[in-house]
């Protein structure tokens, strides 16, 4: 029998690399690993890093400095470098941090447990994109925990992976690789198993999710109809995904949010910016008109529809011009919920090798976005008070008797429901819209 050992995983950015850290503990399990919440201690720690934030690299260097007394400690601990960083920086991460005995890009982590045993002789590199694709040959997801191990009330599952979309400020295509889908009956076995232990909710993830093509029975699915397939599955309550892209927007998945009633009132559209020069420098190949357009048709399949966006300020030639473009589209708009950044040059993109906008404008234009998206958030927020919503348990509140789940439109909400546990989804009627949160009553 195989001694039991401690691993630690730190997950850094997106919803997918959550799911990744899941998979990446399930591969490891057959190897004796069980997951720890603190890094001391552990027999293993994985840093699982995003790329897409300014300095990525340089936090993750800082981080392996404050773990590296951990292996003055225990000399057997191994530290690992996951991800889109790890794709990024490969052995140079080594280099600069001996300490390090891994690093594996975001497709390899099934080679997990062959990686195992090159650390034995040194330290273990794995930054190819490899021939197999990795969801072939992950454990099942109950390797290690027995057939009826229960999950949260809600859970991720990455369908599509990569992105041929080649944004001029974005990673992705360079750490990810090119767009992936998954095969239907994999997706849809993996959500039955998800079910099976308790899942309510699953969001389907991609990089460009809604470029998903999977292959069925010599043909192809589409995003719209594997969301039909979900919907069909007993015990599924709530289907979402994220994130899209507009160029890849169906007809059919637009139908959808007016007619599947499992998939939620809730998109997630990054447009990033409003002028269309910057559009185009961006290389996204969208107007801000048609995405003005698109939206219109969402709305009037799905009136209640909360949209969620992203943008970026900053960008390599943007003049108060091509900024004020921007805030008259937020205005049109109107989002429910958004993201926004400061524009920061990743190496190796075509926007890197641009003259930036100088610091000080940058965040000046970036107050001004947030201060408007702010309020558009706090009107929709304040609009739901006295309204009836679903709400799905996840956890108990800080309060006693207290539970914390998430509307239909994603928003969280605090109910004192004392009766009730995760998993529960049940009707709530708004009373209090808080900063980032709402406050409801069972009815």
């Amino acid at each position: 029998m195989t001694t039991p050992k401690s691993l630690f995983i730190k997950t850094y950015g997106c919803q997918m690399n959550v799911y990744d850290s899941e998979r990446m503990a399930e591969a490891l399990a057959p190897e004796g690993y069980v997951q720890t919440d603190t890094p001391e201690g552990a027999d293993m720690i994985l840093l699982n890093t995003c790329h897409i934030r300014e300095k990525a690299a340089e936090k993750i260097y800082s981080e392996l400095g404050r773990l590296k007394p951990l292996k003055a400690e225990n000399p057997d601990l191994k530290i690992g470098v996951t991800g889109c960083v790890a794709q990024a920086e490969g052995a140079e991460i080594v280099r600069r941090q001996p300490a390090v005995d891994l690093v594996v890009g975001p497709q390899s982590y099934h080679r997990l447990p062959q990686l195992m045993e090159q650390m034995k002789t040194g330290a273990a590199i794995e930054t190819e994109f490899p021939a197999e694709d990795k969801f072939d040959h992950l454990p099942s997801r109950d390797a290690g925990r027995g057939p009826k191990a229960r999950r949260a009330p809600a859970a991720f599952l990455t369908v599509q992976e990569g992105c041929d979309k080649f944004c001029a400020f974005c990673v992705v295509p360079y750490t990810r690789g090119a767009e992936v889908s998954r095969p239907v009956d994999r997706v849809l076995a993996e959500a039955r198993d998800l079910v099976n232990r308790g899942v309510r909710e699953i969001t389907l993830l991609g990089q460009n999710v809604n470029a998903y093509h999977g292959d069925k029975d010599g043909g192809t699915w589409g995003l719209a109809k594997l969301i039909w397939a979900l919907n069909e599955i007993d015990g599924l309550e709530r289907i979402r995904f994220t994130t899209s892209h507009p160029n890849d927007m169906e007809d059919d998945l637009i139908e959808a949010h007016g007619t599947c009633a499992k998939l939620m009132p809730y998109l997630h559209l990054p447009v990033q910016s409003g002028s269309d020069k910057i559009l185009k420098l961006m290389n996204r190949k969208h107007t801000a008109e048609s995405y003005i357009a698109l939206i219109e048709r969402f709305r009037k399949a799905r009136p209640d529809l909360l949209l969620s966006g992203d943008f970026i300020v900053g960008f390599p030639g943007e003049t108060d011009e091509d900024f004020e473009a921007t805030l008259d589209l937020v205005r049109r708009v109107n989002y429910g919920q958004a993201y926004s950044f400061k524009y920061s040059a990743r190496p190796g993109t075509p926007a890197a090798e641009r003259p930036d906008v100088p610091a000080q404008v940058a965040d000046e234009r970036l107050q001004r976005l947030q201060a408007l998206l702010r309020e558009q958030q706090v009107e929709c927020q304040d609009a739901m008070v006295g309204k009836t919503v679903g709400v799905l348990f996840e956890k108990a509140g800080r309060i006693e008797g207290q539970m914390v789940g998430k509307s239909d439109h994603l928003h969280a909400v605090h109910v004192y429901a004392p009766d009730h546990k995760p998993g529960d989804l049940v009707q709530v009627r708004i009373t209090i819209s808080r900063t980032n949160s709402l406050e409801g009553e069972l009815l």
